[in-house]
């Protein structure tokens, strides 16, 4: 096969992190400075960034069509790898405190995030595989990297166990999908489909293997497990960048390729954001571990980006659907981001008090932090003027154009009770006497990473339209309809 630009344009950000990524393996073994690793990390990040926006008005596929080059898989891209710099500024000194400074870190970070960018330009279910165990496998590696701590072991353990039955299914699934059609080509499939039961059981396993990475339920068992041992910069970014990830991949899979069987996976889509955002909303109520009680609202985010899914399975919501599949991802990983660096910012050399207790009266030790992390509170809940507000009534919305009105009640309902647990933490920073000194920690990169977050945050909430319709220029393209 000839290779052309474009076959090299097509991958260029999966490139540029992967030869990153090696280049810091080999500069670890004369550089000793994990913080200097991490410094080069971020420059990485940045290029990685920078040439991913420079591309942006190029289309086109590569690779014989494996791979595709478009706004929507760039915008993704974009996303994941926008939260692996921030995971980056939130672990220089996080790293370094708890004594797990270890060479390897940044690099395996790069490393997942090259999976990302392979998933979101995506355009064979190979290579939707290939992408997911690259994203994965180094993710169960930093799971586990605060070894001797036994959570963060245990952690790691259960992450890989459940990921790779998964993998499993999400393989048995593409190749089912290809005894039923001949191809794993996206392209090829969308033009038109032969309805059997054979390629219905395949897509129901593709549904199964993508939805445990998102973590939707029934297949959210190992989230708030492996949320509260990992890292915190590593729990934050896998909130994130798996998400990013996992709905890139579902999005396509299904809204395009399969999009002739959407008679049979819309409700069961719908069905399953209902459960996720209710099973989500619920347990959080009931946790008393803060790490914990953001990987049941991370599941219930999962749920409320599934109901775009849905929508986007009619053609009256399609655009909508994804554009606002595409605007909430960005939303809540500026909001989740932000919020895990305050907890990082609580953790220190003795270990790490995750338990509301340790946010009682933060806004005395620190009025920014405790103020910021409010402010993430009450994007995640819904609150007008945020980001998560805007995103969520963009989901909204789109369910309602579908015909979909029940899912959006749900929803609604599932809002409001999300607001007992998120402004529980608001109530415990600033209506609560402090307990014990531990002062949160202020470094430069903490603040930054902040700052940047809770601005963000507040623009998407404020002036949502130049992004909304970047994502909806995005969604016509990917459905050929420009």
């Amino acid at each position: 096969m000839q290779l052309t630009t474009l076959d090299y344009l097509s991958i260029l950000p999966t490139t540029i992190l992967a030869v990153w990524a090696m280049a810091l393996m080999l500069i670890e073994l004369v550089v000793r400075r994990t913080i200097i690793i991490g410094w080069l990390a971020l420059i990485g990040f940045v290029v990685a960034g920078s040439a991913t926006a420079l591309i942006w008005n190029q289309r086109g596929i590569g690779f014989g069509g494996m791979v595709v080059l478009d706004p929507y898989g760039l915008f993704f891209s974009l996303v994941g790898i926008l939260a692996g710099g921030l995971a980056v500024l939130q672990s220089l000194h996080y790293v370094r405190d708890r004594g797990i400074g270890r060479g390897e870190y940044y690099a395996l970070l790069m490393f997942s995030v090259c999976g990302i960018t392979l998933m979101s330009s995506a355009n064979n279910l190979i290579i939707v595989f290939i992408g997911l165990e690259i994203l994965s496998i180094p993710l169960y590696v930093l799971a586990g990297l605060a070894w001797p701590n036994l959570q963060s072991e245990e952690a790691a353990m259960k992450y890989f166990l459940l990921g790779a039955f998964a993998s499993g299914f999400l393989l048995f699934g593409i190749a089912l999908v290809y005894g039923a059609t001949g191809t794993t080509d996206l392209a090829v499939l969308s033009a038109g489909l032969t309805r059997s039961p054979l390629l219905l059981i395949g897509s129901g396993l593709l549904l199964v293997g993508l939805g445990f990475k998102v973590a939707a339920v029934p297949f959210h068992m190992w989230t708030p497990d492996v949320y509260e041992g990992a890292p915190t910069p590593i729990t934050g970014f896998m909130s994130v960048g798996a998400k990013v990830a996992g709905f890139a991949a579902l999005t396509r899979v299904f809204v395009f390729a399969l999009s002739a069987l959407q008679a049979d996976w819309v409700f069961i889509v719908a069905f399953i954001a209902a459960l996720t955002m209710i099973l989500g909303n619920v347990v959080a109520i009931m946790q008393n571990n803060l790490k914990r009680m953001l990987g049941y609202s991370s599941i219930a985010h999962a749920g409320y980006i599934l109901m775009g899914v849905a929508a986007a399975g009619d053609a009256r919501g399609r655009e909508l659907g994804v554009a606002g599949v595409m605007f909430y991802l960005l939303a809540y990983a500026f909001t989740n981001l932000g919020a895990f660096a305050v907890l990082a910012m609580l953790a220190n050399k003795q270990g790490e008090d995750q338990s509301f207790n340790a946010y009682r009266g933060l806004a005395r030790r620190n009025l920014p932090a405790a103020a910021a992390m409010a402010f993430f509170m009450l994007s995640l809940t819904g609150i007008p003027l945020t980001g998560g507000f805007t995103g969520k009534y963009y989901l909204f919305w789109s369910a309602v154009q579908s015909d979909l009105i029940w899912l959006a009640l749900v929803g609604v309902l599932t809002s409001v009770v999300s607001a007992f647990y998120y402004l529980r933490v608001v109530i415990e920073m600033f209506m609560r006497e402090p307990e014990g000194e531990v002062q949160p920690a202020s470094y430069g990169t903490l603040n930054f990473s902040l700052a940047l977050t809770t601005v963000a945050t507040l623009i998407l909430g404020v002036l949502p339209s130049g992004l909304l319709s970047v994502a909806q220029q995005a969604a016509r393209l990917l459905f050929g309809t420009v």
